[in-house]
């Protein structure tokens, strides 16, 4: 559990669903909630993937990740074979992922970043992985979308800076969208690992905001069956759009669809 999760452990209700077929069925995953049941979180009581077949009645497979803090467009198979065949996909690179973080500073261009990360290991999980493997390839496309200044001194600037950031990640490491933007110092808000601790603590504060500002807001494939053009999109929520109203940016949900 991190810090900012520790004094509030939120229980979730019924999972919003955002899609579904004879073959895949895709939720709107909430922040704090774990994909699946793990030994590192043996106190937990509430998974995705539990939650989601018992509200179904039926058994579901996941085909990708998000982080536990992050939320939005989770994608299950709901048979083996359609597992394997949208895993084909991911592996292939035929998923588009976009995701929007809310970070410190501003993004005043389009960037592509091509930087390698070295893997990230668990204590306990990782125990006896090999400790000195080479970095993996890791590649992120970003786009600012909005920017905001607002005039409240923290630390020893005068006013503070925030951007949207449009976040497509060409490859799926371990944190790369938080640890990408961190190279760029340009560090996710809520983050408590990537971070500035500082300026968590200014949305808590200000915003009562306890999460991280990183959504998984939409995913387009060809479907594997149908082969029919297919994009999922979740909600960025009204927390997040209260947000955006303070900061002078939208505040209606069409406005952060993507256009790609």
């Amino acid at each position: 559990m991190t810090k900012m999760q520790e004094s509030v452990k939120p229980q979730f209700d019924e999972l919003t669903i955002l899609y579904r077929d004879e073959n895949y069925i895709a939720i709107d995953k909430p922040s704090g909630l774990l994909v699946h049941r793990s030994f590192l979180d043996k106190h937990e009581t509430q998974f995705a993937m539990q939650m989601l077949r018992d509200q179904i009645g039926q058994h579901v497979f996941p085909v990708h990740r998000l982080d536990r803090p992050t939320s939005g467009v989770l994608l299950f198979a709901l048979s083996s074979e359609a597992a394997r065949d949208m895993n084909q996909l991911f592996i292939d690179g035929q998923i588009e992922k976009r995701y929007l973080a809310l970070v410190r500073g501003f993004l005043n261009e389009s960037i592509f970043l091509d930087k390698p990360l070295k893997e990230e290991l668990d204590k306990i999980a990782d125990k006896f992985a090999a400790q000195d493997k080479a970095p993996q390839e890791a590649q992120t496309q970003f786009h600012c979308l909005h920017q905001a200044s607002l005039p409240i001194p923290i630390g020893k600037y005068p006013t503070v800076r925030y951007s949207l950031v449009e976040c497509f990640p060409k490859t799926g490491r371990k944190h790369q969208i938080r640890r990408h933007l961190k190279h760029l110092s340009l560090p996710i808000i809520g983050d408590v690992n990537h971070g500035d601790n500082q300026h968590n603590q200014f949305f808590r504060e200000h915003f009562q905001l306890r999460r991280l500002m990183l959504f998984a807001s939409e995913l387009k494939f060809v479907h594997p069956y149908s082969k029919q053009p297919i994009t999922i999109r979740a909600p960025l929520g009204d927390a997040m759009l209260t947000i955006c109203q303070q900061l002078g940016w939208p505040t209606e949900e069409k406005d952060y669809y993507g256009n790609y």
